[in-house]
């Protein structure tokens, strides 16, 4: 994808053009699949969360309201979700320069807090005062269709994730695991997590009705009203962790940005990149700094279409490389500058 040097007004033109569609593609792409997987968890969530409800109140179970708020916590980071991806696709302006990529993980961050307040923390209540107080065993028939029933539409939820981490990864030739831990989508990653915690919550809600009913100790049920509590936890602090790091500006892995490194020091004139600085701005949106070493022949003009040429190929070479910014640099082995210590 290297083009030769531009040597007129209108190639200079017609390539920054270029670089301009590259950014706006790679900033669509993916975009409309996170959404569709967004919508559909959501639905799916709020249909669940009813149907949890009405067999709660009919069963008497403790672990069926706890995964009714388990799906109306879901419903409500669905929410959160959509919202991150609607406010972090507005396009740069005056004030933010760089865009808004980075609002899609506050609004994330405020998701896994949902799951983690409304779910979590209304699951161990429900289950300790089970444990302490007893209930009254309802008939547990109409809970076990429920349950039955959501596991199908979380299911279908679920796999439609599952199916876009796969392709995904498949394109970056990794694993599946691999691509969930170091994507920068947290939209897809989150809907994943809850989805599969949400499979293992409606396995945990009918294990406590089968014990309770077999062993008419509603102690099982409420333990199991715990567990779920206990798991949800587990997932918004991963979830809340991912945002975090990816909020205060993460970088790349060092794989990366060894890769971004080399194809620099591979340019004209270039001797050596002895700093380089990545930042990640928003989903699959990659800011690129360094300091960069050239020749002592290289002129103006040279290190002008050679930094020119840095940026279309990591443009055109790294998905999600939005910007590049080149710091010419004397090799003396001091790239940065003494940065004065705070009184």
């Amino acid at each position: 994808m290297t083009q030769p040097a531009p040597t007129t007004e209108h190639a200079l033109a017609k390539e920054a053009r270029e670089v301009d569609e590259a950014r706006q593609g790679q900033g669509e792409e993916g975009g409309g699949e996170s959404t569709g997987t967004v919508i559909v968890a959501g639905l799916a969530n709020l249909a669940i969360a009813v149907a949890k409800l009405i067999g709660g109140l009919i069963s008497h179970s403790s672990a069926m309201m706890s995964e009714a708020a388990h799906s109306v916590a879901d419903t409500v980071t669905e929410v959160f979700l959509f919202v991150a991806l609607k406010r972090g696709t507005r396009p740069p302006d005056a004030k933010h320069p760089f865009g808004y990529g980075r609002e899609t993980y506050f609004w994330a961050f405020l998701a896994s807090l949902a799951t983690f307040g409304l779910g979590a923390g209304f699951s161990i209540w429900q289950g300790v005062t089970t444990i302490v107080e007893g209930e009254e065993q309802g008939d547990p028939l109409v809970s076990y269709i429920v349950l039955a029933v959501a596991f199908v539409l979380e299911g279908v939820s679920w796999l439609k994730a599952v199916r876009q981490i796969r392709g995904a990864a498949r394109k970056w030739d990794i694993t599946p695991g691999q691509y969930l831990s170091r994507t920068t989508d947290t939209t897809v990653k989150a809907v994943t997590f809850e989805d599969s915690a949400a499979l293992v919550g409606l396995v945990l809600a009918a294990l406590g009705l089968f014990l309770e009913q077999v062993t008419g100790d509603p102690v099982w049920d409420g333990v199991a009203a715990i567990v779920i509590g206990l798991l949800l936890i587990v997932v918004a602090g991963v979830l809340a962790r991912a945002n975090v790091s990816l909020l205060i500006g993460q970088s790349v892995s060092p794989h990366i940005q060894a890769e971004l490194k080399a194809e620099i020091a591979a340019l004209d004139h270039v001797v050596d990149v002895p700093f380089l600085l990545t930042s990640v701005i928003g989903p699959a949106q990659l800011l690129v700094a360094a300091k960069v070493d050239f020749d002592d022949d290289a002129t103006a003009g040279d290190i002008e279409r050679i930094s020119d040429e840095a940026e279309r190929r990591l443009v055109g070479r790294h998905e999600g490389v939005r910007y590049v910014f080149l710091d010419p640099t004397a090799g003396d082995g001091r790239a940065r500058a003494q940065v004065h210590p705070r009184p």
